[in-house]
């Protein structure tokens, strides 16, 4: 079984210009002298006061965020960003703990994690207790994984879909490497290859089917891994149902949430959903800073996270919890209850909680705001619904008229309403006019080998950011070139467009040969 989406499935943007040039390592990127974005044309105000009442959104909101006057933001989704308010936040912070830093990492910072959890708990509909705040995505995921697998036998099943982000896909095959090299033959990997775009009653049959279908096998599938929205496609995902069917099935599901708070409404996930676990970036679409994400485990999951990663001052060792009990395969799964150092007894969600307030010597002023940045949502935006229903309706709106320029198509799957599901969040998938051959077959003028995608690709990333200083997800899946547009409150249909425009003219450059010789 081959690897699921690679690197070339990743990042990069578009058109040329003159004047100003910034140094980007190796890469000058040239802006125009006619930028849309005159800062003498937008409202100033102080960066750590917010406006007077709401602001629209589209150029006045972008105003209020840290973008070069020449930069065109229409990646979101990939590294997110947060305004100037919640960086001066963040500087403030980090003042604060400068000022007396043991004083304020031993007795001040515990408080701020416990209120920043408060806030952003119901954001899950989850309890605090079942909630706590890890760097990003990435590692909630290994935080999971890495506790849960090594418990698992030759006959357990993880199932997933081909669309994985590629850090889980590595981290599941590190885990197997480690167990292998102890000597213990590990679990089975089976990935559900996906022809995007799908519908969601698919994707939940084959599921459901693959499951079924190992069953029969002799095999036990233990774990799935499904995300809230995929990263490439950026597509949403029915991970709602798909939980629901996990439950049916008897199989744990673990939901990548890292386009999800902030994105789409995840108040039922503590509720009616109840997920085995999730974990959700919060710098990526909640305008928190970098790195911070929410890892959300159910009280009664809580006993099979024995560590943070990495481990650190809040780990007890088994004697000392104690009370362990086997599961079928010998391993330990603590009880509901442990003993705790000095004899007092007690609840998992204590050890759970104790486990991630102090792991490892890090900067963690991007925990603290979180406040900051739901004021900011809240008084300066409107609120989680008027942010959701402008990025929907960009995203749509936009992704339809970008398409309607370069003369192609928006990746989507019509339901009954004539509006898939798919696309109901902040992407817009934008097929670009480029003709893919296949191997063997022959290429006409300026049609592109299959077998040159990869260096076709990270040519338009360097040639986005070097002459349009701007940056667009790009990726090939079914035998097209495909770019992901992201939606924002900073944004308006008139950025899709230029967009697109700006893309018409990257293909007409590779449909020249311009990429060739491109060093990968």
């Amino acid at each position: 079984m081959g690897p699921p989406p690679s690197a070339m499935d990743s990042t990069d943007d578009s058109n040329a210009m003159s004047t100003m040039r910034i140094n980007l390592s190796n890469l000058t990127l040239s802006s125009s002298s006619s930028d849309p974005y005159n800062p003498n044309t937008l409202p100033i105000h102080a960066d750590n006061v917010l406006p007077a009442g709401r602001v629209p959104f589209g150029r006045p909101m972008r105003s209020l965020f840290n973008f070069a006057q020449s930069y065109h933001p229409l990646n979101h989704g990939s590294y997110g960003t947060f305004p100037r308010y919640v960086l001066e936040h963040k500087i403030q912070k980090l003042r604060e703990f400068e000022s007396r830093p043991s004083v304020y990492r031993t007795f001040v910072y515990p408080a701020e994690l416990h209120h920043s959890r408060s806030l952003v708990a119901p954001f899950l509909g989850a309890d605090i207790d079942e909630i706590v705040l890890v760097p990003n995505a990435t590692t909630g995921i290994n935080t999971v994984l890495r506790n849960i697998l090594p418990g698992y036998g030759e006959n357990d099943v993880v199932v997933f879909p081909s669309s994985i982000y590629p850090s889980c896909w590595n981290t599941l095959r590190s885990v197997q490497e480690e167990m292998s090299g102890n000597g213990k033959k590990g679990f089975e990997l089976v990935e559900m290859k996906l022809d995007h775009p799908i519908t969601d009653d698919k994707l939940v049959e084959l599921f459901t089917q693959t499951v079924e279908r190992l069953t029969k096998e002799g095999k036990k599938v233990r774990l799935a891994i499904f995300d809230t929205i995929v990263s490439g496609p950026g597509v949403r995902v029915p991970w709602e149902a798909l939980v629901a069917e996990c439950k049916k099935l008897g199989v744990k599901s673990l939901i990548d949430g890292a386009h999800g708070i902030g994105h789409i409404d995840l108040t039922e996930t503590g509720k009616s959903v109840r997920p085995d676990f999730m974990v959700t970036n919060c710098h990526k679409w909640l305008f928190v800073p970098r790195g911070c994400a929410v890892l959300y485990v159910p009280f009664e999951n809580q006993d099979l996270i024995k560590t943070a990663l990495p481990t650190s001052h809040g780990y007890l060792a088994p004697e000392v919890r104690g009370h362990d009990r086997e599961d079928e395969h010998g391993g330990n799964i603590f009880a509901g209850e442990w003993q705790g150092r000095g004899g007092e007894k007690g609840k998992w969600s204590e050890y759970f909680m104790n486990l991630f307030v102090d792991v490892a010597t890090v900067d963690c002023s991007s925990y603290t705001c979180i406040e900051a940045a739901i004021e900011f949502r809240e008084k300066v935006c409107g609120g989680e619904e008027a942010i959701r229903e402008y990025c929907f309706r960009l995203a749509y709106q936009g992704g339809n008229r970008a398409a309607e320029i370069l003369g192609t198509e928006v990746m989507d799957v019509s339901d009954i309403t004539g509006y898939g599901n798919l696309r109901r969040c902040n992407f817009a998938n934008v097929r670009l006019p480029l003709t893919v051959v296949r191997k063997g077959d022959t290429a006409g003028q300026g049609d592109v080998a299959e077998e040159d995608i990869r260096a076709v690709v990270v040519w338009i990333y360097r040639t986005c950011a070097r002459d349009y200083d701007t940056y667009l997800q790009t990726f090939f899946i079914g035998g097209h070139v495909w770019t992901r547009f992201s939606a924002q409150i900073y944004l308006e249909v008139s950025d899709f467009e230029w967009g697109a425009r700006t893309l018409l003219e990257i293909c007409e450059r590779v449909k020249k040969g311009e990429w060739k010789g491109v060093r990968l």
